[in-house]
């Protein structure tokens, strides 16, 4: 009797606490649906870009968005070029402030943010950019501006761009852990850092040519912002002439070194305020709640967009991962929707599993055949992700897009040494077939199952090659030469026909429609927002403890613990990733 007392007042106190909890958000959702109603844009407001953002591709939800004041949901990529768009039109907004102290974000998104930028100066309002102390990448955005500023002692750095690559075979070689690689293609650099102490010379190749790509482009366009010399900007870099922010506006990098107020005093100035008046700063979130709607059309056809970005995985996966039952269902419902003209699929990934790109790839080829499917490439589209999408209609890309990386690789580990030697740990069993525990990491592979997993893997390439000529009709021969697991930027893989046009989102959604032959259409987006209870229960969550592993380890740590993450999702079956994370300094 104790006993059921015990649990009944503890299933009790709990239901209780959860009704108060459930109040308190609805109560809250409530106020805040009335708060979010009230707000306007409100008369000479100055629009705030925030480079130091991490845009994705889908908009970032926030759980307390219907419950706080300021709360908002973070744009995508794609919703924060239609909302600078549509800002040109809007008389309500009359410039944009570019927050340049940062830039998380990869070379193909600001290009398009950058894009954006260019295009809004057309309607002739202005656009003024500032930071204390202006990142590389950030500054490439942001000197498109009228005026950049930055802060008189911070300053900009320029000082070309480098890859860093963390090599784990010395580690491994410590614990007695042999990895076991089998993989296809000279280039295909992925499991380098575990089998290598260093850069292979095909992988130096490849990725020396990606960073002069890059490079050349930031040079170019940044020269041709500026009226500056290609160079002049290329010799700040070779002889490190920019070191303070007296030497950016020396060599003309900026238009002068002022304070934020400063700047902002003169942003009162061209708005014709006082000079102790506040400014009507809004931010992307705030404008994207207040006139997001406005810009998505109203026509009777659909046009599917479907944002697919992070590992490709088995299972439903989650909102930073493309899990291939979600996306196959995804597909399908495009396929099926009668309203739906066509589909128009923007990738941001580096690849993962080969099945699931397979069946992905497979999804896409029956869709096509009823209606015109169009890909858009984000900041990287990589083997998995190019093998998904080489038999659609059209693909876009950027010019600093990475994609290619035709090749797979399979990892399984021996850790038998290990934890004998390090743990004292042994293994015994029985099986019915010589076989029968192959895939296992407690003991080496034998010569044949060494033979059996990298047949597998050169099965593997060769459907991806097959796949890539068929879809983009191509000899296998050609495929081979280009594949390897080769890296390439936007611009040479147009030149190599791995890719059709040089183009942003809007780009392959016009396409879509003209090979739809409508002009009466609206976007139909996917993954649908969730709902707030699915905010509550899931995401959220996640994020909670993503954000407290970062506070923990620091930045430079958490990246290093996702890869090994990433490296623990790789063991055991094929794999079509990138050659490694690009990681640019």
């Amino acid at each position: 009797m104790r006993s059921f007392l015990k649990f009944f007042l503890a299933a009790f106190l709990a239901l209780v606490i959860f009704v108060f909890i459930a109040i308190f958000f609805i109560v809250g959702f409530v106020a805040g649906l009335a708060t979010t109603q009230k707000e306007e844009t409100g008369a000479k407001a100055v629009l705030v870009l925030n480079l130091d953002m991490q845009y994705h591709e889908r908009t970032q939800q926030n759980l307390l968005t219907n419950i706080g004041e300021g709360q908002h949901d973070l744009p995508g990529v794609y919703e924060l070029t239609r909302l600078i768009e549509y800002a040109k039109h809007d008389s309500a907004i009359k410039g944009i402030y570019v927050n340049c102290d940062g830039n998380p974000n990869g070379f193909a998104t600001s290009e398009e943010i950058r894009n954006a930028l260019i295009d809004f100066k057309t309607s002739r309002k202005f656009v003024y950019a500032f930071g204390d102390v202006i990142p590389q990448k950030a500054y490439y955005v942001a000197n498109v501006a009228d005026k950049i500023y930055c802060n008189p002692k911070g300053g900009v750095e320029w000082k070309g761009l480098a890859a860093v690559l963390t090599f784990l075979k010395g580690a491994l070689d410590k614990l007695e852990i042999e990895p076991q690689i089998f993989y296809a293609g000279k280039f295909k650099s992925a499991t380098e850092p575990l089998r290598e102490y260093k850069m292979t010379d095909a992988n130096k190749l490849q990725t020396t040519e990606i960073l002069n790509d890059l490079f050349d482009r930031m040079l170019s366009k940044s020269a041709q912002a500026r009226s500056l010399d290609t160079g002049v900007l290329r010799k700040c870099v070779n002889e490190h002439l920019i070191r303070y922010a007296s030497d950016a506006l020396q060599y003309h990098l900026v238009d002068g070194l002022k304070y934020d107020d400063q700047v902002k005093n003169e942003i009162k100035s061209l708005l014709k305020i006082g000079i102790k008046d506040k400014i009507n700063f809004v931010s992307m979130s705030q404008y994207a709640e207040t006139e997001g709607s406005k810009y998505r059309g109203l026509g009777e056809d659909r046009i599917a967009l479907i944002y697919a970005e992070g590992d490709i995985i088995g299972g439903r996966g989650d909102q930073e991962q493309i899990g291939g039952d979600a996306y196959r269902m995804l597909i399908a419902k495009a396929r099926t929707d009668k309203n739906v003209k066509a589909v128009v699929l923007r990738i941001n990934s580096g690849g993962g599993s080969a099945l699931v790109s397979e069946d992905l790839w497979r999804e896409i080829s029956i869709t096509r055949k009823e209606k015109p499917f169009v890909i858009s490439f984000g900041d990287v589209a990589a083997s998995g992700a190019y093998y998904l999408s080489c038999n659609a209609d059209s693909i876009f890309a950027e010019p600093n897009t990475i994609t290619g990386s035709i090749g797979v690789f399979s990892i399984l580990p021996n850790m038998q040494r290990f934890f004998k030697d390090k743990l004292g740990v042994t293994f015994d069993g029985v099986k019915t077939a010589p076989d029968a525990d192959a895939l296992t990491i407690t003991k080496p592979l034998t010569p044949m199952q060494k033979r059996y997993l990298q047949d597998q893997v050169d099965t593997i390439y060769n459907d991806f090659k097959s796949r890539v000529a068929h879809g983009r009709n191509m000899s296998m021969a050609f495929v081979d030469s280009i594949g390897q697991g080769r890296i390439w930027s936007g611009e040479r893989a147009l030149r190599l026909g791995l890719v059709d046009r040089l183009g942003s989102v809007q780009d392959a959604v016009e396409c879509a429609a003209r090979l739809a032959k409508t002009t009466n259409y609206r976007l139909k987006e996917y993954p649908e927002p969730k709902n707030f209870i699915d905010l509550i229960l899931g995401n959220y969550k996640k994020s909670a403890q993503t954000n407290a592993i970062r506070e923990e380890i620091g930045d430079e740590q958490y990246k290093i613990f996702q890869r090994l993450q990433s490296l623990k999702s790789m063991i055991g079956s094929a794999q079509t990733r990138m050659p490694y994370e690009l990681d640019f300094e």
